[in-house]
């Protein structure tokens, strides 16, 4: 699951899963509805991907939106409010977590992501649970293509990247 704005170079996930094919599922601010979790569910379930990857991105508008909503009292109309109030709760543990830096907040949000995904999906949780499906948390720098892993679960050794 990517960031609807986020440009991946086809690289980082040749890199990623070699070999496997694609199913790609994108929200702004990697926000989760019904929809969104029935497509990955999908992509697990039936298709039978080995991998889920949240990946985050530097000047993530949701995570901006989000931040100026709580520190500003910025608000937005439509269906935008309710991406960044989706995105919100992660921002509200980032800064009573001391950090205040956009890559902290960004790497927050996406470890954020990865636990609520497996909280909210019984199907996927179960796959990671038996070794069938992993869930890699990763933020992806825009200028130059880096790729830095923030979590996994499901491989051999469950990790989270310091923030």
């Amino acid at each position: 699951m990517t960031e609807a704005e986020t440009s991946t170079p086809r690289d980082a996930f040749e890199m990623l899963i070699a070999g496997n094919h694609r199913f790609v599922v994108r929200t702004a601010g990697h926000v989760m509805g019904p929809e969104v979790l029935g497509s990955i569910e999908y992509g697990v379930s039936v298709l039978g991907c080995p991998l889920v990857v949240v990946l985050g991105h530097d000047s993530c508008g949701a995570v901006a939106a989000a931040r100026a909503a709580v520190t500003d009292s910025a608000t937005a109309e439509g269906y935008v409010r309710d991406v960044i109030e989706r995105v919100t709760p992660s921002i509200l543990a980032s800064r009573a977590a001391g950090h205040t830096k956009d890559a902290d907040f960004i790497a927050d949000h996406v470890r954020s992501s990865v636990d609520l995904l497996l909280d909210r999906s019984r199907a996927l949780s179960e796959a990671v649970a038996v070794g069938r499906t992993a869930v890699v948390g990763l933020t992806y720098r825009l200028t130059d293509g880096a790729v830095q892993p923030v979590t996994v679960r499901g491989l051999d050794t469950e990790t989270d990247a310091a923030a």
